[in-house]
């Protein structure tokens, strides 16, 4: 099975004057990457994939897999029309990626039988393994256990971004062991990986992603007291992150923290001034001293 272990970071796509901000993206990627993070995701949720056509896609791809030589990256892939799909994956599997992260076809809400076909027809294309992401409240269509688990005998299909909200459907998941659950709910990452789950692709680890792989290296480690009060200290923050749309308030946060601009493409909106204000408190809170010796490597 192809690892998708340990801590994985969603990226954010820097715009200036509407345009994607390269020399941020790389130098985020690089940031996030010396922090010993299991990789990178790019063109996700979080990167505003939906706001970039094809070509502005690929040219993210390839200015992060230049940026962090060594560090794998796994690639959204997302789409209606398939002969649309099947283009865009041969041009990504030109690039040397770890994975693909590919939700259901959004809008359209095909049926079980279809979405089956529709991974199916993907592994079968891929060269590289496919990380289902089933994000019921962005797709519009939710993914049965009996989808998931008739998926996971493909040989080329090995995880799941778990973000269906279901603490059930987590667990049997996860008992299951046919394939890699990765937490995609940043809240329930220490719950999760608690119970087993092989890791978690977590927007709000571009905040200090150090402290993020510290937690899982902890309950690896079964260090779970230490690993608690870790987590109870990021989640107010973790919180925070996600009160109005998904990325706006981790780009704001970058951009206090000067490495990036905050913008978001129409008709994403950027965080309002009275979250900033509150992210901002809640990032001071973090960096007293208390928690960065909890957080420590030892």
């Amino acid at each position: 099975m192809h690892g998708f272990n340990g801590i994985w970071v969603p990226l954010v796509t820097p715009f200036l004057h509407h345009e994607i901000d390269f020399p941020a993206l790389q130098g985020l990627a690089r940031r996030i990457a010396a922090a010993k993070v299991a990789g990178l995701v790019v063109c996700g949720s979080t990167g505003e994939a939906a706001a970039l056509n094809d070509t502005e896609q690929l040219s993210v791809l390839d200015a992060v897999i230049d940026a962090v030589p060594g560090c794998p990256v796994v690639m959204g892939l997302a789409g209606t029309q398939m002969d649309a799909v099947f283009s865009h994956l041969a041009s990504i599997q030109r690039r040397p990626v770890a994975g693909l992260l590919v939700p259901p076809p959004c809008y359209i809400r095909p049926s079980q039988a279809g979405i089956v076909q529709y991974f199916e027809l993907l592994a079968d294309a891929a060269r590289v393994p496919l990380i289902l992401y089933n994000i019921p409240y962005r797709t519009g269509v939710d993914m049965t256990l009996e989808t998931i688990r008739t998926l996971a005998q493909h040989p080329r299909i090995t995880a799941i971004k778990d973000c269906g909200g279901d603490p059930w459907l987590t667990l049997q998941l996860i008992a299951d062991g046919e394939m890699q659950v990765l937490a995609g709910e940043d809240h329930q990452i220490f719950s999760s990986l608690c119970l087993g789950a092989a890791g978690a692709i977590a927007a709000s680890a571009h905040i200090h992603p150090e402290w993020f792989v510290r937690l899982g290296q902890l309950i690896e480690a079964g260090e779970l007291e230490m690993a608690r009060q870790l987590f109870h200290r990021l989640l107010p923050l973790i919180r925070l992150l996600f009160v109005e749309p998904n990325p706006a308030p981790v780009k704001a946060l970058l951009a206090h923290q000067g490495l990036m601009d905050g913008a978001l493409r129409l008709p994403m909106q950027s965080a309002s001034r009275d979250l900033q204000g509150r992210l901002v408190s809640a990032l001071q809170l973090l960096e007293e001293p208390e928690i960065s010796m909890l957080a420590a490597v030892t």
